[in-house]
């Protein structure tokens, strides 16, 4: 098949290498020309998947009208905070639409797949999430996946382009719930991240992950997705792989703030996406806007936007009164 992935940054750069290697033509579209210059002269993606050699037929096109003309198939791979602009030059696109990117949009409160939706209305659109480090996938260590969508056929046709013995693809029919599960591990990543650069140890962050499964999923139900996505590949799955991996962007953005830098610095210091940052907000405003109890989400939420001492958010956290456990 003739494929399109758009972004080229480690996991749209990984997905395309995955697709041609199962021998579909696949096409990587990247904003920086400079950048896929470099790619296209050493075969290689430094910037993002180092050391990792990128197959042979893989098209680079820096034409965003070029990358997709002809395609039947779009892979969008590009950040949160670009997605729609992106997704716009969908518009009149009629076929598969998959949003691999993890966020929620904060004016809206849409996630990616809904972003989608109303940029490109004509398409069939799936969500493919779960616990995936993009190298790890570039160098091809077993890795389990999902792609869901309302649309069950559109769900097993993605499960059919991207699943092999290295990348094993499972479907499901709660989109909302996979998304967000995407989206909202990011933020507690971060805040994984703090107790790591605080020097705390295993029980403290089994504690948070499992505290933070529930707060997960009762935001997820209150948003109307459903409460058993959240113990699958897109929930547990992929909040375990972000909170623990020393791979993990947010959880590595946590340390370091728990180690008392500043979050305008890091951010202003790294051509890497930290999603947790701008899907706190959202996430934040979320909560709100239903009436849900998220406190995890709100600490970490007034580090990075209220200017609060990482410590004084985690007495906060813990000194909170007792209850029983849901």
């Amino acid at each position: 098949m003739n494929i399109t992935v758009l972004g080229a940054g480690a996991w749209g750069t990984a997905l395309a290498k995955l697709l041609r290697e199962s021998g579909h033509e696949v096409a990587l579209w990247g904003h920086d020309p400079t950048h896929l210059a470099d790619v296209r002269t050493s075969g290689r993606n430094e910037r993002y998947l180092p050391g990792v050699p990128l197959p042979p037929g893989l098209h680079l096109e820096a034409n965003l009208a070029e990358a997709l003309r002809g395609t039947s198939e779009v892979i969008v791979a590009v950040p949160s905070r670009a997605f729609r602009e992106v997704a716009g030059a969908l518009a009149d696109f009629r076929g598969l639409a998959v949003s691999v990117t993890k966020g929620i949009e904060h004016d809206s409160g849409l996630t990616m797949c809904g972003v989608l939706q109303a940029c490109a209305p004509r398409a069939r659109i799936v969500a493919l999430s779960g616990p995936t480090l993009a190298l790890e996938v570039a160098r091809g260590i077993p890795t389990a996946i999902v792609a869901a969508s309302a649309d069950a056929g559109a769900a097993a046709l993605v499960q059919s382009l991207f699943h092999r013995p290295a990348f094993r693809v499972y479907t499901n029919a709660d989109p909302l719930g996979v998304e967000l599960g995407g989206a909202l591990k990011n933020v507690i990543a971060i805040a994984a991240g703090m107790g790591d650069g605080l020097g705390f140890g295993d029980n403290a962050k089994a504690a948070l992950v499992t505290r933070a499964l529930a707060e997960m999923r009762r935001l997820g139900v209150a948003c109307g997705a459903q409460a058993e996505t959240f113990t699958g590949l897109s929930g547990l799955g992929d909040l375990t792989v972000t909170c623990f991996s020393k791979l993990s962007r947010n959880r590595s953005f946590g340390e370091r703030l728990g180690r008392g830098e500043k979050p305008a610095d890091l951010l202003a210091g790294t051509q890497h996406v930290v999603e947790g940052h701008p899907t706190a907000r959202s996430a934040w405003q979320l909560a709100r806007k239903h009436g849900v109890t998220t406190p995890i989400i709100e600490q970490v939420h007034a580090v990075l936007y209220e200017g609060k001492d990482v410590k004084a958010a985690v007495r906060d956290l813990t000194g909170r009164d007792s209850k029983a456990e849901d």
